[in-house]
Formats: C-alpha cells, structure tokens, sequence
C-alpha cells in the first residue's frame, strides 16, 4: 500500500536517499561529506533522511525549508539506499513530513554507549565515502 507522498512503503535499493545537511563545519567541507552528517540521533538512534526521488535537487531544497523546516540546510548528502543496507541498516517510512524516512538498525548498546557510538561512527564513515555533496 502506498504511503500519503504515494511512494512504496519499501524503500527500493536503487532509490536516492537525501540527508539534509545544516552544519557546514560538521556534515562537510569543500569536497567531500563528513561523517558527522550521517550520525543517528543519540537519544533514539534513528537518522531522519528524505526519498529524494527523480525530482531535480530544487526540490530537495524546498522539502528541507518547507516540509522539514530546516532554514540552515544548505544542502544535502545523496546516497543509494542500497548502500546504507550494505551497512546493515534500513530503513522506516513514515512520511511524516511526507517522503521522510528514518534509518534504523544503528548499534546501540546500553552497556557501553561509548563502544556502541564508535560502531555507528564506524557505519557513518562508510556512508560518507559513498555520498555525493551537493549544495544548493
């Protein structure tokens, strides 16, 4: 069943995956992606991300301001979803705001949170190496 942007609950492999971007010290630098722009959220473990689809990157600077109400974003990190599975992550749709999407399946180990955060930085490293930047 279709989710309200009428896109496919499952995110397919070959779709684009957007994260927004709103730290230009932390989430890039002039050429490449940082791996802080890929971190999961530490209080939930979910990393908010929008399925950036066919439409032309203007689009995704309109979601970013409009429908997430990032006014920082400046641009985003473009990635296959299949190389987030690649990681063994995945991930939750919910359209809320429509096309958003959370990565889930981040280590997460109450235990030893430090442990746990190196296994994620470890994760955001490789999807970094695999994004495109694009400002807008």
């Amino acid at each position: 069943m279709p989710l309200p942007s009428g896109l496919p609950e499952t995110v397919a492999d070959d779709e684009p995956i957007s994260r927004f971007m709103t730290s230009k010290s932390s989430h890039c630098n002039t050429k490449v992606v940082k791996p802080a722009a890929f971190m999961p959220n530490p209080k939930d473990g979910r990393l908010s991300v929008a399925r950036h689809g066919a439409d032309p990157i203007e689009e995704s600077e309109r979601m970013a301001k409009e429908d997430y109400h990032l006014e920082k974003a400046f641009g985003v990190a473009l990635i296959e979803a299949k190389e987030i599975r690649k990681v063994e992550l995945d991930f939750e749709a919910d359209d809320k705001p429509l096309r958003h999407a959370d990565v889930v399946g981040w280590p997460w180990r109450e235990d030893d949170r430090e442990f746990g955060k190196a296994e994620q930085k470890e994760k955001a490293a490789t999807l970094a190496q695999k994004a495109e930047r694009i400002i807008f």
